[in-house]
C-alpha cells in the first residue's frame, strides 16, 4: 500500500506527493517537476510518479560532507572527472528525474551536463541511507539507477558505518559486498580509491 500525503504534511519517510499542481501521477516529466515553485520540499520522479522527501538531518548532512571531501580529492583533483552533491537534478530518462545525494561523472560524460542538471547516468551514485529513505534507496531508486544504466552505486549507512557497492551487471545489481572499519571500497569507477571506509564516517 503506497502512502499518499499532501505537501502541507511533514513527511518521515519518502512519500507519493499530492497536492501539488501538475499532471496526474504516472504523468510527471521533468518540464512539470522543474515547474513545481520552490516550497522548501524536495521532489523526485520516477517512472513518471512524484515523490516527496523529508528533510535531511544532522547525521545525513554529515556524512554527506565527508564524501564530497573525499571524493572531490580522488576524482576532481586527481582530474579524472566531477563530483557533484544534492540538490542537482539528474534527469535518467523521460519520466525519471532525482537528485542523488552524491553522483560521480567522468571526464568521457562530462557532455551529459546541462545548465543546472545532468541528462542520462552519472558514472557513480552515493545516496546516505537513513531510516527514512532507505526502503526508497533499495528500490524505487535502485530500480532506476539499473534501468538508467549506471554502472556504480553505492549505499551508504551512517549508523552502521558501512558502505555497500553494487555493480550493474546485465541490466541488474550485483552487490560486491558491504564494507566498513579499515576496508577500501572495491569501486569500478574509481580505481585505487585510497580512502578506509571509517574515513567517510570520522
Amino acid at each position: 500500500m503506497t502512502l499518499i500525503l499532501t505537501t502541507e504534511d511533514v513527511v518521515s519517510v519518502v512519500v507519493v506527493a499530492r497536492g501539488v499542481v501538475g499532471p496526474p501521477q504516472g504523468q510527471w516529466t521533468y518540464a512539470d517537476y522543474a515547474a513545481i515553485p520552490e516550497d522548501g520540499k524536495r521532489y523526485e520522479i520516477i517512472q513518471g510518479v512524484l515523490y516527496m522527501s523529508p528533510s535531511p538531518n544532522f547525521r545525513h548532512q554529515r556524512s554527506i560532507t565527508r564524501f564530497i571531501h573525499y571524493l572531490f580529492v580522488q576524482v576532481e583533483q586527481a582530474g579524472f572527472g566531477q563530483v557533484l552533491p544534492a540538490p542537482f537534478d539528474v534527469e535518467l530518462g523521460p519520466g525519471n528525474v532525482v537528485q542523488p545525494d552524491i553522483v560521480v561523472v567522468l571526464k568521457a560524460n562530462e557532455e551529459r551536463l546541462e545548465p543546472g542538471k545532468l541528462v542520462g547516468a552519472p558514472d557513480l551514485v552515493v545516496e546516505i541511507a537513513l531510516p527514512s529513505t532507505s526502503g526508497y534507496d533499495r528500490r524505487e531508486k535502485q530500480d532506476a539507477y539499473a534501468r538508467a544504466g549506471v554502472p556504480e552505486y553505492w549505499i551508504a549507512d551512517p549508523a552502521a558505518q558501512t558502505i555497500e557497492v553494487l555493480v550493474l551487471e546485465q541490466g541488474v545489481y550485483s552487490s560486491s559486498g558491504v564494507f566498513q572499519n579499515q576496508a577500501l571500497l572495491p569501486s569500478q569507477v574509481i580505481p585505487d580509491l585510497a580512502v578506509k571506509v571509517a574515513q567517510f564516517f570520522a
